[in-house]
Formats: C-alpha cells, structure tokens, sequence
C-alpha cells in the first residue's frame, strides 16, 4: 500500500524517499460473531511535499490503493481507510 503510495507522488514530482513518505497503520479487531477478526484498517501517511504540489499529493492519496493488489485483496473483507498529513516545504 504505501509503495503504491510512493509511486503514485512521485509520478506527480513529489519524491517518497528516502524517509520521506511514512505510514501508520492500525488495525482494528472486533468480535463478530464470537470471534475477534479485524474489521478495519486505518493507513495515515505523513510526507513533506513542495510548495503548490498539494493538489497533487491529494490526488495520489485518492487513486493510490486502486492498483495495488494488497489493498484491492484486503478490502474484499476488511474496511480500508486512508489519511494523510501532507507539509508543505
């Protein structure tokens, strides 16, 4: 997910490393059913992108899990949630 993430900024000239595309990924586990599964799975990545590339970087967040076979994989039984922090410098 995150590699397709990368691959999507810096497509758009926004450089993902080194270091400098960085995700934290939570996974939540409820019970259904009787039995603890995880439910959702919360991907918050954080990246320091050029000034007035903004849009750009929202762009790529939004179109990013579409071609990657993890995440289409995932998403068949558990929520996928994406959010970012991009930092202009």
């Amino acid at each position: 997910m995150t590699g397709n993430m990368g691959g999507a900024l810096d497509a758009r000239g926004i450089k993902s490393s080194p270091d400098n595309l960085v995700a934290r990924v939570e996974g939540i586990i409820e019970n259904v059913d009787g039995m603890a599964l995880i439910t959702t799975i919360k991907v918050h990545y954080t990246c320091k992108i050029p000034k007035g590339k903004r849009a750009e970087a929202e762009r790529a967040l939004s179109v990013h899990d579409k071609g990657c076979p993890a995440s289409q994989s995932v998403q068949r039984g558990i929520k996928v949630e994406y959010s970012a922090e991009f930092e202009e410098v």
